[in-house]
Formats: structure tokens, C-alpha cells, sequence
């Protein structure tokens, strides 16, 4: 289901979206999600360019542990920012609460990268999303949940402390982990003294 775009709003919150050019703009439209719908599928093809405006969407794909691998969490910002060159998406895109998502089709999108403004957003937008897939890389490289939630800590963290946005079953599916071994490896860590735990926010022990 569609609703009308408020341009006004959407400049105020992003300067990519309020560089976007007006032909763009006039195809671009806005979609509701409920928790657990699925944006797109593995396999299908591209066909626009998507921003969540509220919500959260997950791009996922199924570890050989069978928890969900969560490849990126898109909140207020782009999704899926590869497929802009591919054939065919290479995961699922599931959105994990109720979510709005605006949608600029994929040929007036790569239209809109002639204009200088929009392509140096983009680019911008680009690195920052390289970067967090850089440290997102290197904590799934490490073998153990306890590597990987000290790794999480420490760079998504503040002064040692992480405050979690969502669930920690959430949490656990960014790991690549199930949330039985989340849990397991979170108290190991508690009974050590590495770690403290108060609700969803999680310290490292002095």
C-alpha cells in the first residue's frame, strides 16, 4: 500500500534524499511493511532503490547453523545499496518491526547519478556503508560468541558499555549466532566478571 510522499519532511531528515532530482522524485513512492513481511526475496530482480523511513528492515540470509546471517539492519537509511548493479538480489530483505519504506525506482535512480549534487551524497553514503561492513566482516570472521560480542562492545559501544535498540534476539541474528548461544555465552561471560548486564544494556566488567 502506497501513501503520499511529504518531500518536505524527507529533506529535513536526509541530505541524500533531499538531493534527489525531481524526476525521480515524481516516480518515487512510499510502502508499508508489517512485522515479518518480506521487501524482496533471494533471486528477485531489482527493481527500486529502497530508504526506511521508520521500522527496521533486515537484509538476511540462512547460516548453515540455521539462525539468520543479518548482513545489514537498515533504520532511517538506504537498503540493499548493491543492487543497484546486480541482476538479482542475493538475500532476503524481512522487516522485523512495522515499517515505511520509500521506494525510487532503479532506472530513474541511476538516471539521478548524472546529477553532480546527488552523486556526491551518494558516494558519501557509500564509504560510510563500507565502513560498517568492513567491522561487520571482521567480527563474523571471529570464531567464538564471546569474541564476537567483546567485538561489538568495543566498536558500537560507548566507554565500554552498549545499549541495545532491540531485542537481544535481534542482537543475536547481527552476530550470526542463534539466540540460544547468544544467551549461553552472555552468562558464561556474567558468571566471570566479564561482562555486567542490566536489562539491554551490557558493560564490560572494570
Amino acid at each position: 500500500m502506497s501513501r503520499p510522499l511529504d518531500w518536505a519532511t524527507l529533506n529535513a531528515r536526509s541530505p541524500l534524499l533531499a538531493a534527489v532530482p525531481e524526476p525521480a522524485r515524481r516516480l518515487a513512492r512510499q510502502m508499508e511493511l508489517a512485522k515479518g513481511a518480506r521487501l524482496f526475496t533471494c533471486g528477485d530482480r531489482p527493481e527500486a532503490m529502497y530508504f526506511v523511513l521508520s521500522g527496521e528492515v533486515h537484509l538476511v540470509r540462512h547460516g548453515r547453523n540455521g539462525a539468520w546471517i543479518v548482513l545489514q539492519r537498515a533504520r532511517d537509511g538506504c537498503l540493499a545499496e548493491a543492487s543497484l548493479d546486480h541482476a538479482a538480489y542475493h538475500c532476503d530483505a524481512v522487516a522485523t518491526a512495522p515499517s515505511r519504506v520509500l521506494a525510487l525506482p532503479m532506472e530513474p535512480f541511476r538516471a539521478a547519478l548524472a546529477d553532480a549534487v546527488f552523486q556526491a551524497r551518494w558516494m558519501a553514503h557509500l564509504a560510510r556503508e563500507l565502513r560498517r561492513v568492513r567491522t561487520q566482516a571482521e567480527r563474523m570472521s571471529l570464531k567464538s560468541a564471546e569474541d564476537r560480542i567483546l567485538h561489538y562492545i568495543a566498536l558500537e559501544g560507548q566507554d565500554g558499555t552498549v545499549r541495545l535498540a532491540r531485542s537481544r534476539k535481534d542482537w543475536a541474528a547481527e552476530l550470526g549466532l542463534t539466540h540460544e548461544a547468544l544467551y549461553r555465552a552472555l552468562a558464561r561471560m556474567a558468571r566471570a566478571g566479564r561482562i555486567r548486564m542490566n536489562g539491554l544494556v551490557i558493560s564490560l566488567a572494570a
